[in-house]
């Protein structure tokens, strides 16, 4: 090969070396919302303003999370400036984000109630629930046109959203895994107290219009006097964030790099969704131990466990025929708090693989994989290990 053609080679090689690597290494989106900006203030305590606060946070979470090439971060705000729910949830759109994060404090007239809550977006009708959503929700009334943009809802009553025709929740598994994964973190590394045991679900317009497994958070009582001044102080900001980043790594990790038997210390969240089902796995003798790396592809992992792919949740029970699911056949369901729709049915991890690509072709991109043993969901990193 003569060096001109050597040179052309080089060339072509690293072009293919560079589109592929471009291919593989896909960024995952985040988009950070501040809640509130400018002439809405939030909820203003003994000079702690919500505003100011969520803002302070969401760049101490974004600039944490853009230590990770692996993660791009986009924002609704990152100065005071004022910006429609509807509008904060069309950037995560545009941004075709993996998940959206929106981020508040919380305030109540009893100055001692204290402690974290997080919320997915959903129709519960548990009156303290609707009663935050309102709270969040009353700030459309500072929009322009905001009657005929929310037409036939009322801000005064979350309830009326019911109303409003919603979309099959594709997104609510996720949004709860998510959403489970931040609540472990604020009360297992910064000892919070998480009120109502869980994630919570209330209709908040902010979440209703984005398009990705999405999670409000509450981060504490800014009306409590010492909740409120740790919210505004450096320190407890900056605990604050690295929670929420962590929780956001995590569930990357689980849920889109496909790592979860690699998580360690991962209690289950208080979520919900079933909870799963730990087994305990005999010892092995050595002598399987040195055939199994041979037949991992081979073979089903675990005795008697089936994987299926998750591809959407709905509170809406809906005939598993494929028109209702972009032409996919096999499908099943499953409910406890929600019906739970699945794709396929296989007794190899590789060929759950396959199932999942193609759901994720079909377009439901938040789809993953979830394992069975004996009929009862069990978790899929211990079926891994």
């Amino acid at each position: 090969m003569n060096l001109i053609n050597k040179l052309k080679y080089t060339l072509l090689s690293g072009l293919l070396l560079s589109s592929t690597l471009t291919f593989s290494q896909q960024k995952f989106k985040v988009t950070l919302d501040a809640g509130h900006g400018d002439h809405d203030f939030g909820a203003v305590y003994n000079g702690h303003i919500e505003k100011n606060i969520t803002l302070a946070l969401v760049l101490k979470v974004g600039k944490i999370l853009e230590k990770n090439t692996s993660i791009e971060v986009n924002y609704t705000r990152k100065t005071d400036v004022f910006i429609d729910l509807v509008e904060r949830a069309n950037i995560a759109n545009r941004a075709d984000a993996n998940i959206f994060v929106s981020i508040h404090c919380n305030a109540n007239k009893n100055t001692v109630a204290d402690g974290t809550e997080t919320y997915v977006m959903g129709m519960s009708k548990n009156a303290s629930n609707l009663e935050a959503a309102k709270r969040e929700n009353q700030v459309i009334t500072m929009e322009k046109d905001y009657k005929q943009k929310y037409e036939g809802y009322n801000p005064n009553k979350p309830e009326s959203m019911f109303a409003i025709t919603i979309e099959q929740e594709e997104f609510i598994a996720n949004s709860i895994a998510l959403a489970g994964k931040i609540q472990d973190r604020f009360v297992q590394d910064l000892g919070k107290k998480s009120r109502g045991g869980g994630v919570k679900q209330a209709p908040y317009m902010v979440l209703h219009k984005a398009y990705m497994p999405r999670v409000l958070i509450e981060t504490g009582f800014i009306s409590n006097p010492v909740e409120g001044a740790k919210l505004d102080s450096e320190e407890g900001q900056q605990d604050i964030a690295e929670a929420i980043a962590k929780a956001i790594v995590d569930y990357k990790k689980e849920f889109y790099d496909g790592e979860a038997g690699e998580i360690t210390n991962d209690k289950p969240s208080q979520r919900i969704d079933d909870k799963p089902i730990k087994t305990t796995e005999p010892k092995k003798l050595d002598s399987v131990k040195k055939i199994e790396p041979k037949k991992v592809d081979e073979k089903p992992i675990a005795k008697g466990v089936i994987f299926k792919v998750q591809i959407s949740a709905s509170p809406t029970k809906l005939d598993t025929t494929p028109s209702n699911f972009k032409g996919l056949k096999n499908i099943s369901m499953s409910h406890s708090t929600i019906y739970k729709y699945m794709y396929g049915e296989t007794s190899s991890y590789e060929e759950a693989k396959k199932l999942l690509l193609d759901a994720k072709a079909k377009g439901y991109e938040s789809a993953f994989i979830i394992a069975f043993k004996d009929g009862k969901s069990i978790d899929i990193k211990d079926v891994i290990k």
